[in-house]
């Protein structure tokens, strides 16, 4: 009995310890943490992209896959055996095989709105109607109509579902719209993007949670279309396999794809090469943009294009790990193929 006693007191003590050597762990904005992760990280390079008075409240905000985004996963689409054979290159780059398609190199801005779920569906929407119309139509779908809207996809800014978010642009449409402040299409972002940096043009991030816009089924003054007239649909969408050449096969035919995967404290840090996580507690879940594929010094990787404005990051893009499911980077990937005029 004496030596179970000691036995517990043991395990008491070294949980108790585990415990105060992670509270004492810096915080993952602090100069102490970015040297930390410099000396573990092998393939990338991690740097400030957001200024310590940002807060962490404010970053987790933008994780804004909701944890039940599995339960609202699309089918997987079954792929056609004839032709499957297909030779994939080493690199691919979705702006160089569609140049005419300027959304593809567009870096958006979610603002303090966990709207993540929404920004990388209607980008790859926006993407693949360019790519499918061969460049005859431009089509800047609307972030802020699929946010305010779709009642199905989730809690708006509070986090939603990709794949409702592709389920809803085939049933009920959405709307074209550009970024905060653009005037552009129907229904233009409402949520301002905010300063990361200190010496920044943009408003600081204090911190306070975008709210979710209004649902409002009527477009801008300035713009001259019907809203019902505006919606722009699917044809179908569904999910791919985390197989990497069925996800390299899906980008190669028919354009980027939107990925959701999770997000450690020490990717808030990355600056240029292959992410692969070292350090740091999982903050939660975000949605992308994944445009490509490649190889860097002998690392494989997908290339992602993020929604945190282009002084994240390398000018708002990343490279992760590929062929295994790095943070589930391959486990949650949705598409869809537009409905054209």
């Amino acid at each position: 009995m004496k030596v179970f006693f000691l036995a517990f007191l043991l395990a008491a003590i070294l949980v108790a310890i585990s415990a105060d050597s992670a509270s004492l762990e810096p915080h993952f904005l602090s100069d102490e943490f970015i040297e930390l992760v410099r000396n573990k990280a092998k393939t990338w390079t991690p740097g400030r992209n957001f200024h310590e008075s940002v807060g962490e409240g404010y970053v987790r905000r933008l994780m804004g896959v909701h944890p039940d985004s599995h339960k609202f996963a699309l089918p997987q689409l079954i792929k056609d055996s004839v032709g499957s054979e297909l030779e994939l290159p080493e690199e691919f780059d979705s702006r160089k095989q569609w140049p005419h398609c300027p959304t593809i190199s567009e870096i958006r801005d979610q603002g303090s709105c966990g709207s993540c779920w929404a920004f990388g569906a209607v980008e790859a929407m926006s993407d693949r109607v360019c790519i499918h119309s061969e460049g005859k139509q431009n089509f800047h779908f609307s972030a802020d109509d699929l946010v305010s809207c779709c009642y199905t996809c989730g809690f708006g800014c509070n986090g939603g579902f990709p794949g409702a978010a592709w389920s809803y642009w085939t049933r009920k449409g959405i709307v074209s719209g550009g970024p905060f402040g653009s005037n552009q299409g129907c229904r233009p972002y409402e949520i301002a993007p905010c300063e990361h940096h200190v010496n920044g043009t943009r408003p600081a991030c204090d911190g306070e949670h975008g709210k979710t816009p209004r649902c409002q089924k009527k477009c801008q003054s300035s713009y001259n279309v019907d809203y019902g007239k505006d919606k722009h649909y699917g044809a179908k969408s569904y999910s791919i396999g985390r197989n990497q050449k069925d996800i390299q096969e899906e980008i190669y035919n028919n354009g980027p794809v939107e990925g959701a995967f999770t997000v450690y404290e020490d990717l808030i840090l990355y600056k240029e090469g292959v992410y692969q996580h070292v350090v740091g507690k999982a903050l939660g879940g975000h949605a992308i943009r994944i445009l490509g594929w490649g190889v860097e010094k002998g690392t494989p990787y997908w290339l992602i294009a993020n929604s945190w404005n282009t002084d994240w990051g390398n000018n708002g893009y990343f490279k992760i790990l590929r062929g295994e499911d790095h943070c589930g980077i391959e486990s949650s990937i949705s598409a869809g193929l537009p409905k054209l005029d």
